[in-house]
Order: structure tokens, then C-alpha cells, then sequence
């Protein structure tokens, strides 16, 4: 399948916002996987407490 007349059929404004939100959009995914994973399998009590909630209405088993 031949994307190029569907990529040419995007105005370049619309293309250029989507590319200059690329970055912001990875660094959001790889904090929120990092503050998901590392916090949910963290020790100290108090990090664990903070997040708890959160984790079960996600469905993360963190015990």
C-alpha cells in the first residue's frame, strides 16, 4: 500500500503540528510508564501509599 498520496494529502500545517508535538508526547509516555512502574514496586512505605489507589483503579497488582 502507497502512503505518499495520503501523507501529501495532509496540509503541512497540521503534518508540522503533529511532528513539533512528537518529543513532548514520548517524554509524557516514558515519565508516565516510569512514574507507574518504578513507583508501583517501590519500597518505602510512603511511596508506596501515595500511588496505591491509583494502581488499583488501573488494575496494577502491587500486592
Amino acid at each position: 500500500m502507497n502512503i505518499a498520496p495520503i501523507i501529501q494529502s495532509i496540509p503541512n500545517t497540521e503534518l508540522n503540528a503533529v511532528v513539533a508535538n512528537l518529543p513532548a508526547v514520548a517524554f509524557a509516555a516514558v515519565l508516565g510508564a516510569f512514574v507507574f512502574f518504578a513507583v508501583g514496586f517501590a519500597g518505602p512505605t510512603e511511596i508506596h501509599n501515595a500511588a496505591h489507589d491509583s494502581r488499583h483503579v488501573m488494575a496494577f497488582p502491587c500486592h
